[in-house]
């Protein structure tokens, strides 16, 4: 069992950053052993795939939407995976999701994902 509590999240205006920080207590297996994830989803829309990471943080993917703009990593003994969002749009503007994946590799698929946290809101005005 993994509970996930995400964090900042906010408003910024186009151009700007935002960290995102996703803070994990696990039960039973340890927080290193999850593939990580972060997706988003604007109102009326699909919950869409942001970027992975592996257990080890040794292999990451984006989406092509956010790639060369948006870095996720991990401090596994932090039990904390990270997003930094740098080069905002007004596009970026959703709820932001982290989830933990106890399946091997990682995936985009939300369905691969086992664990969800509430989400953090992140607005970009132009």
């Amino acid at each position: 069992q993994v509970q996930l509590v995400e964090s900042g999240g906010g408003l910024v205006q186009a151009g700007g950053s935002l960290r995102l920080s996703c803070a994990a207590s696990a039960s039973g297996r340890t927080f290193s052993s999850y593939a990580m994830g972060w997706f988003r989803q604007a109102p009326g829309k699909e919950r869409d795939f942001v970027a992975t990471i592996t257990w080890s943080g040794s292999t990451t993917s984006y989406a092509d939407s956010v790639k060369g703009r948006f870095t996720i990593s991990r401090d596994n003994a932090k039990n904390t995976v990270y997003l930094q969002m740098n080069s905002l749009k007004p596009e970026d503007t959703a709820v932001y999701y982290c989830a933990a994946s106890s399946a091997v590799g990682i995936s985009t698929r939300p369905t691969r994902y086992d664990y969800w946290g509430q989400g953090t809101q992140v607005t970009v005005s132009s």
